[in-house]
């Protein structure tokens, strides 16, 4: 590939304290979260709605907020999660795990979160490119839109793409995938059925691949369905007659690179269409008369790159259920890393390594993993922070990257007052003590 140089003006921004780029769970609390500090704070998104994952990839259900004792993801996270909870009337009130979405409603929510804080949004604005000084600082965003090119300054920047693409572009140290190959877990592109009959689903058999009778294994069996990969297929009454589903699986598709995820696309859709035919034939009670309502505008992409930062969370501190002096939320979540090809087609699926935690057992996740160790005022939240591949597929999910993104948005308020606005120098045991003023969950060190 050649290259062009661009030599133009390009009109600027320079009026923020706080850029956070990236609307999903992560960025909407760290926006709002840095607003609510006094910070003037821009939210940029490249779709048209805030939620990501929840909303525009329409994964149907949250994993548990809690540790099968109490509720551990709380703040802004837990007013995310009842917000939604309390326009659903067909769910529990008490209900705190695998609780489902119906994702037109939560668009709505985190609007309002994030407009009553104060941010301004961008929408369709897609970041182009970053620029550093040799300080290890970064200068300015240059972003797309329906305006043109445009570059915005801020004292401090919060990297919520889910990829590390501002840190990764501003030269941040990274790593990608499985250490030794690069294998990146495979995408899911989730949809939703509609016009599905409510009473036959729930009385019917249980889809879910976890059932080792699920309908699923009938339908690989039957080689009717060759798009369908293999039995991942999780399933949730997201709306009246309406099923979302996170199903199968799609490899080699990275993020990172646009032709991976145009293609991946493209075949999702297709795939969806495959799930709808072939639970019309096996389960013709519920999903006979249904129809695709809608595929999600992202891919679901589990992993892509992830920040070396101050702190490498590892597979010790996870097993060792660890606690530090600096963590700004907690994660009870397990090792939920997604197979090879091979691995997820075999039967059972990918076997679990690291076993699963028991009630009341969680880990910490510090504030050093979401400052990349040689950028001086970027933070990075959500699935990219700082962690060995094993523990990323861990603190992946939504819950933890909401308690994340809260923590990220208070120290960048806090960083913009500092001098270099250096986010290595926060004043932690103030992070901690504003944390747990909004309602987080931060036991004391000793109490774990």
């Amino acid at each position: 590939m050649g290259s062009y140089r661009i030599s133009r003006e390009i009109p600027l921004q320079a009026s923020w304290d706080v850029i956070v780029v990236g609307g999903g769970p992560a960025g909407c609390t760290a926006a709002a979260a840095a607003a609510r500090e006094g910070a003037r704070t821009l939210l940029i998104e490249a779709t048209g709605s805030l939620g990501g994952m929840g909303t525009s990839g329409l994964v149907p259900a949250w994993c548990p907020f809690s540790d099968m004792q109490t509720i551990i993801y709380r703040g802004l996270a837990l007013k995310v999660f009842e917000a939604l909870k309390a326009q659903m009337p067909h769910v529990s009130k008490e209900a705190v795990d695998w609780v489902p979405i119906e994702p037109e409603k939560l668009k709505v929510i985190y609007d309002e979160l994030v407009q009553e804080a104060g941010v301004t949004v961008l929408f369709m604005t897609q970041l182009g490119a970053v620029d550093t000084d040799e300080a290890g600082k970064v200068t300015a965003l240059i972003t797309a839109s329906k305006s043109g090119l445009q570059a915005l300054q801020a004292k401090v920047y919060i990297d919520c793409t889910g990829d590390a693409d501002v840190a990764a572009w501003a030269g941040a140290e990274y790593l990608k995938g499985e250490t030794a190959t690069g294998e990146l877990m495979p995408a899911t592109h989730c949809f939703t059925l509609g016009n599905v009959d409510e009473y036959a689903y729930h009385h019917g058999p249980m889809l879910h691949n976890n059932n080792k009778t699920s309908p699923i294994y009938d339908i690989l069996a039957s080689g009717r369905y060759p798009l369908i990969p293999d039995s991942h297929i999780c399933n949730n009454i997201v709306a009246p007659r309406t099923v979302g589903f996170n199903a199968g699986h799609l490899w080699d598709v990275d993020n990172t690179e646009v032709l991976s995820i145009s293609e991946a696309l493209m075949q999702g859709r297709k795939l969806a269409a495959a799930y709808r035919d072939a639970l019309a034939e096996f389960l013709p009670a519920a999903f006979g008369n249904s129809y695709v309502a809608n595929t999600g505008a992202l891919m679901g992409v589990r992993e892509t790159r992830r920040i070396v930062g101050d702190y490498v969370l590892s597979v010790d501190d996870y097993v060792s259920r660890r606690s530090f002096e600096d963590e700004i939320c907690r994660n009870s979540y397990y090792i939920d890393i997604h197979g090879t090809e091979k691995e997820e087609k075999q039967a059972g699926g990918k076997p679990e390594a690291i076993k699963r935690y028991g009630p009341g057992e969680s880990h910490g996740i510090p504030y050093r993993c979401l400052t990349p160790r040689s950028l001086k005022n970027v933070l990075v939240a959500g699935r990219s922070i700082s962690c060995v591949r094993e523990v990323q597929g861990s603190v992946r999910v939504m819950p933890v990257c909401l308690a994340m993104g809260e923590a990220a948005g208070i120290a960048a308020a806090m960083a913009a007052v500092l001098p270099e606005h250096n986010v290595h120098a926060v004043d932690i045991s103030e992070l901690r003590r504003r944390l747990r003023e909004e309602g987080a969950y931060l036991p004391d060190a000793d109490a774990k």
